[in-house]
């Protein structure tokens, strides 16, 4: 812990922006990790994220907050380093889109979405983005693995659709964005899946 320290010193001693903070943050806290299909490392996720949302000129603390959207639920960073690395609005857009594990799924799920619901603008883009990188890389893990890929899911793919499907009609009532398009696009291929 005292390593983490100085290095979040280092950090705000040299003027580091949010951006690459986040960016080291994310890097380091999900260092050992790999994506479920086990093939490429977690890191690659957030990136991809990130740089959804910088296409489309979203600011510094929504980048940042992609950056690091997956650090609290999956890593064992210190919440209170976090928000003070990252900032209170990039906090909360991470908080925002961070599921409560001591939910059950469904329950979970559904918390998760009310929360984006109500969250701000920032938490949306990031929900989306995240669920866009993560079906572009499950339609990659199916051409390989086939229908097994479900296996590897808390969830069949029917709850699994119906998660993406309510987050999406969230999303359709709540906010108006080209990538909710591209979302519901992809939903649809996903249904097209065996």
């Amino acid at each position: 812990m005292m390593a983490l320290f100085n290095y979040n010193r280092a950090m705000d001693q040299y003027k580091v922006s949010i951006i690459e903070k986040s960016a080291r943050i994310a890097t380091l806290a999900h260092n050992d990790q790999m994506r479920k299909d086990g093939n490429v490392p977690y890191i690659v996720h957030p990136f991809m994220v990130a740089l959804k949302l910088q296409k489309y000129d979203f600011g510094e603390e929504t980048i940042a907050a992609a950056l690091c959207h997956d650090v609290l639920e999956d890593t064992d960073y210190p919440p209170d380093q976090l928000r003070t690395n990252i900032g209170e609005k990039a906090y909360k857009i991470v908080k925002t889109v961070s599921y409560n594990y001591s939910l059950e799924w469904h329950d979970r799920k559904m918390a998760y979405i009310e929360s984006v619901r109500k969250g701000p603008i920032g938490a949306k883009a990031v929900c989306v983005a995240d669920k866009i990188h993560n079906l572009e890389s499950i339609f990659i893990a199916y051409e390989v693995q086939g229908p097994a890929l479900w296996n590897k899911f808390n969830k069949g793919k029917e709850d699994k659709l119906w998660f993406e499907e309510s987050v999406l009609k969230m999303l359709k009532v709540t906010w108006d964005h080209p990538l909710i398009k591209e979302y519901e696009s992809l939903i649809k291929k996903e249904k097209s899946l065996k």
